[in-house]
C-alpha cells in the first residue's frame, strides 16, 4: 500500500523545449506558400508587362505602316499620334522620324510604357519598363512585271471568260501604274496559246532557222526544245526553228485551201482555227512598257484561239525578266520599240532595288504539243520535199516516185508521176501554169522551167498540213475515195508531226517554275475556271500555295485576283 501511494504522488517531468517537434510542418507549409505566392505574383507581373509591350508594338507597327504609305497625304507624325490616341496610348509614343525621297518614304517609331507591379514590389521592383521599335517603308523600286495570259480557244468557249480577263488585266495595269511618276515600273505582256507569237522585233533578236518562204508578215513563233526549260535564260545564238505558219494539227478537215491564199477566220480577226502559230499582231508579245494606253489596247485586242502550252508561255515571260535579255531590251530601245527610260532592264536577280513579278494565268491545262518531225533521215521541217510550186499561179504539184514505171524505157516515158491536185490530174512534169501535152515523155533527168522545187519549210509557208497530207499524198496515191485514202492521210500526218505529251509539258513547267523562284522572282498564279490539273500546275508554280500568291477564280473573281495582286506588289513591308 505504501508503494502505490508513492507512485500516485510522484511529480511528472516536463519535456525539453528544444527537442519539441510539434507544429514544425505547419511552419514549413507557410514558408512554401509564401514562396509560391511570390513566384506566381512575379509571373503575373511579367505577363502584364508583356501584354503591355505587345499592345504597344502592334500599335506602333500599324502606325508606321499607315504613316509610310506613299498614298498618305497627312503628315506622318500626325498619323502616328492619331493611331496611338485611338488606342489610348497617346503618352506612350516617344519619337517619330521620317525619311523621304523621290521614290520612297521610311517612317521609324519608338514607344515605351511602364507596367506597375503588384507583387514584385515586395522584393523592391516597383515597375517594369517596356519598349518597342518599328520601321515601315514603302519604296517604288524598279518593278518588272510579266503578264503571261492564256488566250487559247477555251477562253471563248465561255464568252465571258475572255471579256472578264480583259477587264481584270486592264484594271491591273491602271492600279499598278497609277502612282508611278518615276518610270520605275515596266510591264510586259505574253499572250500564249499553243504557241507564242513574238512579233517581228523580238523575233529578230533570236537565231531563227528554217524560216518559211514566202514569209508571213504576222508569223513570228519559235519552236523551243525541252532543254531550254531548265534555265531562266534563252540563248540568242542557238538555232531555234521558226514554227511553221501552217501547223494546224488539230483540224480534221482534209481539203481546206492554202493558208497563204484562203482559210477560215476567227472573230473576224483573220486568225485561223486550230492553228498553233496564229498570224496577226493582236497577240504579239509586248516588251517592257509603262504606256498604259498601249498596254490596255493590246489586252483589249487579244483574240482567243488555239491550243494551250502553259510551259511555253511562262518560258517567254521568264525570258523577258532574265538579265541575259538586257541586250535585247537595249537594242529595242535603240530601235524605238521600248521606251528609253527602260534601258538597262532587266535588272539583276536579287538586286535590292529590283522586284521581278510574273502573273501566270490559265483557264485550262496543257494540250499535247505538236511540232514537225525533224531528224537525220526525214526533216519535215526544212528538208527537201517532192513538192513543186508553179511560178505563174503558185499552184502546187508533187512528184511520187512510186508512180514511175522503170520496167522499160517506154513504160518510164509513159509514166505520169506528178500529181496536180487542183486539176485532179497526173502529168509528166510539175505544174508550171500550163498542162503538158499527152505525148510529153517523162524523163528523170529533165530540167523543168516555170516551176521550182520546194523544201518543206517553203511548203509550210503556203499550205496547211492537212491539205498536204490529203491533197498531195492521199489523193495522189489512191485514185478512189475508199478507206485507202484515209489510211494514207493518217500515215502522212504521223510522218509529219512529233508529239510532246502533257506529262512532259507539266514537268517542263514545274522545272521552269522552280528555277525561276530560286532566282527570287515572285510568281502569282491564277487558275481561271480551270480543270483540276490546270489548278494543280498553277498552284504548284506559284511562289506559295497561299491566298497571297495563288487564286482559284471563277467569273468576276478574276478581277478580284488581279486587284489583290496589284495591291500586294505595291504593299508596305516591315523591315524591322
Amino acid at each position: 500500500m505504501t508503494q502505490r501511494a508513492s507512485n500516485r504522488f510522484r511529480p511528472q517531468q516536463r519535456p525539453d523545449f528544444a527537442s519539441d517537434e510539434s507544429g514544425s510542418l505547419v511552419i514549413f507549409t507557410l514558408v512554401l506558400f509564401i514562396l509560391m505566392a511570390m513566384m506566381g505574383g512575379i509571373a503575373v507581373d511579367v505577363m502584364r508587362s508583356e501584354t503591355t509591350r505587345v499592345h504597344i508594338a502592334q500599335t506602333l507597327d500599324r502606325a508606321t505602316l499607315a504613316a509610310a504609305s506613299l498614298d498618305q497625304t497627312l503628315d506622318p507624325v500626325d498619323v502616328m499620334n492619331d493611331v496611338f490616341a485611338k488606342e489610348g496610348l497617346s503618352d506612350k509614343l516617344e519619337s517619330v522620324s521620317v525619311q523621304t525621297g523621290v521614290n520612297f518614304k521610311t517612317v521609324t517609331g519608338e514607344a515605351s510604357a511602364v507596367s506597375e507591379n503588384f507583387f514584385m514590389d515586395m522584393i523592391g521592383i516597383d515597375e517594369i519598363a517596356v519598349t518597342a521599335g518599328s520601321v515601315a517603308e514603302q519604296r517604288i523600286t524598279n518593278v518588272e512585271i510579266a503578264l503571261v495570259l492564256d488566250i487559247s480557244g477555251s477562253m471563248v468557249n465561255t464568252p465571258s471568260r475572255i471579256a472578264n480577263l480583259k477587264i481584270a488585266a486592264k484594271d491591273f495595269i491602271d492600279v499598278v501604274l497609277a502612282k508611278d511618276t518615276q518610270n520605275k515600273i515596266s510591264i510586259s505582256i505574253v499572250p500564249y496559246n499553243g504557241q507564242v507569237n513574238l512579233g517581228p522585233e523580238l523575233f529578230g533578236k533570236f537565231n531563227a532557222v528554217n524560216r518559211a518562204v514566202p514569209a508571213r508578215a504576222e508569223h513570228y513563233c519559235l519552236d523551243l526544245p525541252t532543254s531550254t526549260y531548265g534555265s531562266t535564260s534563252l540563248s540568242r545564238t542557238s538555232a531555234f526553228p521558226q514554227a511553221p505558219f501552217a501547223d494546224a494539227w488539230s483540224s480534221t478537215t482534209k481539203d481546206v485551201g492554202w493558208v497563204g491564199i484562203q482559210g477560215p477566220t476567227v472573230n473576224g480577226s483573220g486568225l485561223y482555227s486550230n492553228m498553233w502559230c496564229q498570224p496577226g499582231d493582236e497577240n504579239y508579245v509586248r516588251v517592257h512598257s509603262n504606256n498604259a494606253t498601249l498596254l490596255k489596247n493590246q489586252i483589249q485586242n487579244m483574240v482567243a484561239v488555239g491550243a494551250t502550252s502553259i510551259d511555253l508561255g511562262l518560258k517567254w515571260g521568264v525570258t523577258l525578266l532574265d538579265p541575259a535579255s538586257r541586250g535585247i531590251v537595249s537594242e529595242l530601245v535603240t530601235s524605238g520599240n521600248v521606251q528609253a527610260h527602260f534601258s538597262g532592264r532587266p535588272g539583276n536577280y536579287r538586286d535590292p532595288e529590283t522586284m521581278k513579278v510574273i502573273v501566270l494565268m490559265t483557264d485550262g491545262e496543257h494540250f499535247t504539243a505538236e511540232r514537225f518531225n525533224s531528224d537525220t533521215v526525214n526533216d519535215y521541217r526544212a528538208g527537201p520535199s517532192p513538192v513543186w510550186r508553179g511560178n505563174s499561179d503558185a499552184n502546187l504539184s508533187i512528184f511520187h516516185a512510186s508512180l514511175v514505171n522503170n520496167s522499160t524505157t517506154t513504160t518510164r516515158c509513159n509514166s505520169r508521176p506528178f500529181w496536180v491536185p487542183h486539176l485532179s490530174a497526173y502529168h509528166s512534169r510539175p505544174w508550171n501554169g500550163t498542162a503538158p501535152s499527152g505525148s510529153t515523155c517523162y524523163s528523170p533527168t529533165a530540167t523543168y522551167t516555170g516551176a521550182v522545187s520546194q523544201n518543206w519549210s517553203q511548203v509550210w509557208g503556203v499550205a496547211r498540213t492537212q491539205w498536204v497530207a490529203w491533197q498531195l499524198f492521199a489523193r495522189g496515191l489512191a485514185t478512189d475515195a475508199s478507206g485507202l485514202r484515209n489510211g494514207i492521210f493518217d500515215t502522212w500526218m504521223a510522218n509529219f508531226r512529233g508529239l510532246t505529251s502533257t506529262g512532259t509539258m507539266d514537268d517542263r513547267l514545274d522545272q521552269l517554275c522552280e528555277a525561276t523562284k530560286l532566282q527570287g522572282v515572285l510568281i502569282y498564279g491564277i487558275a481561271f475556271e480551270a480543270p483540276a490539273n490546270g489548278v494543280d500546275v498553277i498552284q504548284d508554280c506559284a511562289s506559295a500555295p497561299s491566298a497571297t500568291y495563288f487564286f482559284d477564280a471563277n467569273g468576276l473573281e478574276i478581277g478580284t485576283a488581279f486587284r489583290l495582286i496589284a495591291s500586294n506588289i505595291s504593299q508596305l513591308r516591315l523591315t524591322q
